[in-house]
This record gives structure tokens, sequence and C-alpha cells, in this order.
């Protein structure tokens, strides 16, 4: 049986490599799409006649779907086969975007846009169980950072060809071509997807129940810490697009090269921190002192600089912007390998879908505060004043409730080595 040390020391397999990727790639299409409708936001509010707050619903909608079926895909990917769940839940989100090109009604986008979040909803609770199946505790920074390289470029691609797309054709040839076009990705996934032979065997034995696992402090402060952050980071995708056109007066090509710009860096952050930290760990640090720091103090300055985008001029604000979506790429890289030590493999997928769900009702709220705080003020200016409010509060839940970066001896554990 390889050491720790040994399994730590390996580079990452040949086979493994090219799931990482198609993984990475999922990341990216469905990013993409959660966020294109903040994108097409300024034409389809003129061309529907939707008000502020109606728009912050449908900008909601997707986060409803998508929290509130994590719990139940958490249980899903530790139970049954993750390669197929990622599968059917990747072809629900692809079909439910392309056909959101077609509608013509409130009604009928917001119920597109909540099947979109229901297949979506099954994709990070697998990630997180086929990493923490697949790859050791020194490999999962770059693994988690490859990831997050798509999570933050698929935005970065919305803004940038979505935002020209639309210039040219109008938002619904964006939804129609990008939904289809996703589709594509199923068949690579099906070749290649993870075998027996790359996998750690994890059987039901020393799993832990549903209630040992939120009687966990550090599940709660992972919780409190996404909500945070994805509150600054959905405010950003489904806002940042109208703030940037209709308040600052960007024009739509000018808006999708700031966003592109931003996110690129953020993904090039990404990838390059998940490298970094582990070469932190492979130093002799502990993966406590490394994963706390990106997270923690990567997410303070995510959301001071998201803040600061509203305060002085465009140079500023364009400035601040990248700085922000910089330091959100720092972030991403390191959240899930925080939770798949601590989970460990036989409990991965239900913490990750519990996670998931209380960190992604910000999605629901982020969208509709921004909307109301609109309507009522008629500028963005206490939207980011909340926005960094919140944010600070995600450092402290990692630096503070987020207990040991190790992972937990599960009761059923201990009853199954004795």
């Amino acid at each position: 049986m390889p050491t720790s040390a040994a399994l730590q020391a390996k580079r990452i397999p040949g086979p493994l490599k090219l799931i990482l990727l198609l993984l990475a790639i999922s990341t990216f299409i469905s990013y993409v799409d959660r966020g294109n409708l903040s994108i097409a936001g300024p034409t389809l509010k003129d061309e529907l006649g939707v008000s502020a707050s109606q728009l912050g619903i449908l900008f909601s909608a997707f986060f409803l779907t998508y929290a509130s079926f994590q719990l139940f895909s958490g249980w899903l990917v530790d139970r049954f086969n993750v390669n197929w769940i990622l599968a059917g839940g990747f072809f629900l989100w692809s079909v439910a975007t392309a056909a959101t090109g077609i509608a013509h009604t409130f009604a009928i986008i917001l119920v597109f846009r909540l099947l979109v979040g229901i297949g979506e909803s099954v994709a990070y609770p697998s990630y997180t169980k086929i990493i923490a199946t697949n790859f050791p505790e020194a490999q999962r920074g770059f693994a988690n950072g490859v990831l997050s390289a798509g999570l933050v470029l698929g935005p970065g691609f919305g803004m940038l060809f979505g935002g020209l797309l639309i210039a040219r054709y109008g938002w619904r040839p964006c939804f129609i071509v990008l939904g289809l076009a996703s589709l594509l990705w199923i068949v690579p996934w099906i070749r290649w997807m993870p075998k027996e032979t790359h996998a750690v065997h994890t059987d039901a034995a020393g799993a832990p129940v549903f209630l040992e696992l939120v009687g966990m402090r550090s599940l709660w402060g992972t919780c409190l810490g996404l909500f945070c952050g994805n509150y600054v980071n959905y405010f950003l995708i489904t806002w940042l697009p109208f703030y940037l056109v209709r308040e600052r007066q960007f024009s739509m090509d000018k808006m999708a090269k700031i966003g592109g710009t931003a996110y690129l860096l953020g993904a090039c952050a990404a990838t390059f921190s998940g490298w970094l930290s582990d070469r932190w760990i492979a130093s002799g640090a502990t993966p406590t002192l490394v994963r706390k720091t990106f997270v923690g103090g990567g997410s303070a300055l995510f959301a001071i600089f998201v803040g600061l985008a509203v305060v002085n001029g465009p140079g500023y604000c364009i400035a601040a912007l990248l700085l922000g979506v910089i330091f959100f790429g720092v972030v991403a890289s390191n959240v899930w390998s925080i939770t798949q030590t601590l989970a460990g493999p036989k409990a991965a997928g239900r913490w990750a879908g519990v996670q998931c769900f209380f960190g992604n009702l910000s999605g629901i709220v982020a969208p509709a505060v921004t909307g109301f705080v609109l309507q009522r003020t008629g500028h963005f200016y206490w939207a980011f004043v909340i926005v960094t409010a919140v944010g600070l509060v995600g450092t402290a839940s990692w630096f503070f409730v987020v207990g040991p970066v190790e992972q937990v001896i599960w009761r059923g554990k201990l009853q199954a080595e004795t």
C-alpha cells in the first residue's frame, strides 16, 4: 500500500488529466449557461417589457432550483454512479438553455431557467465526489484550480462572446447556439469518464448519517463562507453587465471586453493559486494554513475590490473589477479542496450537497435584493455596499468557524474499524 507521501508525490496520470480537463470544460459551460441571461438582460428587458424587479426574479429563478436540489443531488452522487448522474444533469441544463432562446414570455423563460437550475444542481456534488475519490491532498489544489479556471472563464466567455453575439444578432441566437453546442461535451465524457481502476474504492460502510453530518461546525462554516462568496460572485454574474451598460454607460462591446478580460485574468489566478497551494503543502505547510490563507485572505480582497468599483470614475471602476475577479480566482482554487479534505471520499457528495444548498441560496437572494435596491434608489451604490459587507462576513467564517482542515473521523468509520 503506497504511503501518503508517495501518493502526494506522484504526478497526475494521463487518464485523470483528461478527466480533469473534461470536468473543467463542463464547469466552463455551466457558468456560461447560468450567466447568459444577465448578459441578455438589457436587451431582454426592453423586448419583453419586464420591470427591474421581474428581471431580478428571472436572475434568481435558476438559483431557486439549483439550491433546492443540492441535497438530493448530493445524496444521488454518493448512492449511484456519479458519472451518469453528471451526464444526465448536463443534458438537461443544455437543452433547457437552448429552449430559452425560443421563449417569448416572462413565464416560459422562468420555467426554462428553473430547469437549468435542476440540471446544474448535480455539478458540484459530482465534481467534489470525483476529485475526493481520485486525487490525494497534495493534488487537490491544482485539480480544483483547473476546475475553477473553467468556473471563472465561463462568465468571462459569456460576457465577451455572448455580449458581442447579442450586440450583432440579438439575444435569442446566443441561447440556442450555446445550448446546442454544449451537448457535444457528453460524447467524450461517456468515452473517457472515470473507471474503477482510477478510483479509490468507496462503499456505504463508514459513511456518516445525515444528522452526524449536519452536526459538524466546520460544515456550517463552509456553508456560510460559500454563501457569502457566492453572493459577491452571483451579483457580478447577474447584474454586472446591466451595471456597466446602464449606469456606467459602457457600450455592449466595451462591457464584453471588460468582463472577458477580468474573468480571463481570474482563470489564470485560479490555476496558478491551485498549483501554488499544492507546492506550499508539499513543502511541509499544513492544509489548514494553506487553504485558509488562500480562501480567507482572497475572499476579503475579492469583496473589497468589487465594492470599490462603484466609488470612482470609469478607469478606477475597471481596475477594481479586474482585481476583484483576480482574487475571486484565488478563492475559487481552494474552496472545494477544504470540503474534499474535511468530508473524505465517503461523505464528499453529501457534504458538497449541503454546502451547495446553503451556499447557493445567495443566488436567490443577491439578484433579488439588488433588483429591489435598484428599483428603490435608482442606482447601484447601496447594492455594492451590501456586497462588500456580505463578502467580509464570509472571510470571518473561513478563518474562525471552519476548524482544522483535516479529514473528519466519522462515527460510522470508527464502528467499521472496531
